[in-house]
């Protein structure tokens, strides 16, 4: 990520550059379908409101700005990588390539006037790179558990991803993710059946459920905009309520170019697996 360096009262301070337009959020995004949403209020709390005037208010250092990890686990192949792709560089490859062990991008946002961003991890769906990918699930603030929807059984499975996802998570402190890919394959009549059973799934695991194709963008947008401003509000509000700046992982507060990015994840661990 490049930095820009300026000078201010104190010295050389790095500021990160403008955030593009097309990532600017200011109003509250709504959800896919409201049989399967987290939250089907139309405005943003009225204290992360008044919180966002403040900040916006203020000047903005990089080394201040929040940020809120997002891990997308799923079955191999069936869409995590294209997905995450065409959010964040605008492409879609059809030729497939399986993520090894792990993998993240840094996207950057401004919500009604203040500056932040998603970490994304991409995680590999491969058994053999379960063990490595299960320690980047620690300190998440979101989980997206993807599934194909022209493969009804990878929906069965995001049962046991999300289990996995959790395990290495205080219960409760995640939002939830349902999404199915590949919405492009289907003819509509199939396709209804299987939101149909998306919804349900969804409802059991507590999850926002958003049908999406990253081959034609329908969506992709809307559900990774919607993640920021539901991830963005919980920092906000997370702050009003104990007056300090938001953090990542399990309380390490975001730093400036200064800071490596391998703090934001758990230390090695030795475990017998693979």
């Amino acid at each position: 990520m490049s930095v820009i360096v300026q000078e201010n009262r104190n010295g050389m301070m790095p500021f990160p550059p403008p955030v593009s337009r097309d990532r600017a959020v200011r109003d509250f995004p709504q959800c896919y379908t409201t049989e399967a949403s987290l939250q089907l209020k139309e405005d943003w709390d009225t204290r992360a409101n008044a919180a966002c005037k403040d900040s916006a208010a203020r000047h903005q250092p990089w080394d201040r700005q929040k940020m809120s990890k997002v891990v997308v686990v799923g079955d191999l192949n069936v869409g995590k990588t294209c997905l995450i792709n065409r959010f964040c560089k605008d492409v879609f490859e059809r030729d497939y390539k399986a993520t090894i062990g792990v993998d993240f991008e840094i996207e950057r946002f401004e919500i009604s006037g203040v500056p932040f961003s998603l970490q994304i991890w991409d995680t590999a769906g491969q058994e053999k790179f379960k063990c490595i990918a299960s320690a980047y699930y620690r300190g998440a603030q979101v989980i997206i558990t993807v599934f194909d929807m022209a493969d009804i059984k990878s929906l069965d499975h995001t049962r046991q991803w999300l289990h996995e996802a959790m395990s290495e998570n205080e219960p409760g402190s995640c939002f939830i993710f349902l999404v199915g890919t590949k919405k492009d394959l289907l003819p509509s009549e199939e396709r209804q059946r299987t939101e149909k059973d998306a919804v349900r799934v969804a409802t059991e695991m507590h999850a926002e459920f958003w049908a999406v194709s990253s081959k034609t963008g329908e969506n992709v947008q809307g559900f990774f905009f919607r993640v920021a401003a539901l991830a963005f509000e919980k920092c906000m509000l997370k702050d009003t309520e104990n007056g300090i700046p938001a953090s990542i992982g399990r309380g390490d507060s975001i730093k400036s170019d200064y800071a490596k990015l391998d703090e934001a994840t758990p230390p090695d661990t030795k475990r017998s697996c693979c």
